[in-house]
């Protein structure tokens, strides 16, 4: 299980809102840098391959597995929900009706 990192949960503090915005807004342009450099570095192997032998396309194993990594990255960046202190009050509420 995944430990909860600090720009996770949304924070009521407004100083705090806005270093977790900047956080975000951090992951967000890593991640088209990421895909950036996925879609330069796959088309010079393709390229690559094509101008060579064009024989068995290697260049679809580097395509495949990078791909996975960076969709498991768009998925983290764009997609996971964020944990807000609501969430956390339910869950404290839960474990202590343990």
């Amino acid at each position: 299980m995944r430990e909860t990192e600090p720009d996770d949960v949304i924070p009521n503090d407004p100083e705090a809102s806005r270093e977790q915005a900047i956080a975000r807004l951090k992951k967000r342009r890593d991640f088209q840098s990421h895909f950036f450099v996925y879609v330069v570095v796959n088309a010079t192997f393709w390229i690559l391959w094509a101008t060579t032998t064009a024989g068995y396309p290697w260049p679809a194993w580097i395509s495949a597995l990078w791909g996975i990594g960076l969709l498991l990255n768009g998925w983290d960046v764009y997609l996971r929900a964020t944990i807000t202190e609501a969430d956390v009050d339910r869950e404290l509420e839960r474990l202590r009706s343990r």
